[in-house]
């Protein structure tokens, strides 16, 4: 199990443990399913430095970040209808620096035309280059049709599919098309959940599997006044241990924290400044 805090739900995280901020949990009802989004506030008020605008599904009671949420939506999204011809579909691929491209029938997902696709279907035709990118249309040759996330799919699912596929179609409760994931915005996401935007110290460090770390952590935090950029944790499946790669901002204090880590259970097993 991997567990990924951004640099702005982690502030919020654990301001919200160390008792400097307090979340409001705003309700809505989409499609029949209850939509939750979350707001934190400092004692004072709203706080620039402790506020996130998170829009997450209660799952079983625990607060998911979802499809719907990072997704490009439709009129972001360039795609072609089923009538558009593969010389125009290259077109737009090479203009606009992509590898493939949705293809719609209203807002029916048909299929994604690619390059590979489409070279593919070149040779295979028989037909002179020209004659074929000018009277084959993109929804002849569509393909992974079966290749589309739900947009209530909780994110981390996205991972296998962009392995395969320069980009995830998302589609709504009727199978209607809403809009695109691509890779890129796949890994922007884990980018910001290791903080990799903001300079920092990083440290790994393994803790027994226990109730109460994270909480633990967060008072060691607090009391050396570190500001905390990212939180990622994994576990080590049968070992009961789990890893933790904390990035904080570079400061005096470090060799202090890191020393009161040690007398509190968290074995050191890196550090590093970038």
């Amino acid at each position: 199990m991997l567990f990924l805090f951004s640099d702005g739900i982690c502030h919020c995280l654990f301001a919200f443990i160390m008792g400097k901020a307090n979340p409001v949990f705003l309700r809505s009802s989409e499609g029949g399913k209850e939509v939750y989004s979350t707001k934190f506030y400092n004692k004072k008020g709203l706080s620039p430095g402790y506020v996130v605008f998170y829009k997450c599904i209660q799952l079983n009671g625990v607060m998911v970040m979802f499809v719907k949420s990072t997704m490009k939506p439709k009129h972001e999204t360039i795609y072609v209808e089923t009538t558009t011809s593969l010389e125009e579909t290259l077109e737009k691929l090479t203009e606009n620096n992509i590898d493939g491209v949705p293809v719609l029938k209203g807002d029916e997902y048909i299929g994604t035309v690619t390059y590979n696709r489409i070279y593919k279907a070149f040779f295979e035709s028989g037909k002179e280059k020209d004659d074929f990118l000018k009277n084959t249309a993109a929804g002849d040759i569509a393909a992974r049709q079966d290749l589309f996330i739900d947009e209530d799919e909780v994110f981390e699912n996205t991972l296998l599919l962009v392995k395969d596929s320069p980009i995830v179609p998302v589609l709504n409760e009727n199978k209607k098309f809403i809009g695109i994931l691509t890779r890129a915005d796949v890994l922007d996401q884990f980018q910001s959940a290791f903080g990799m935007r903001k300079s920092g110290v990083r440290i790994a460090f393994a803790s027994s599997e226990a109730e109460g770390r994270i909480a633990k952590l967060a008072k060691i935090a607090k009391q050396f006044h570190e500001n905390i950029i990212s939180l990622v944790t994994f576990d080590e499946s049968g070992r009961n241990v789990r890893r933790i790669v904390m990035k904080i901002e570079k400061n005096e204090n470090i060799d202090r924290f890191v020393s009161k880590l040690e007398q509190n259970g968290f074995k050191i097993l890196d550090i590093k400044e970038d």
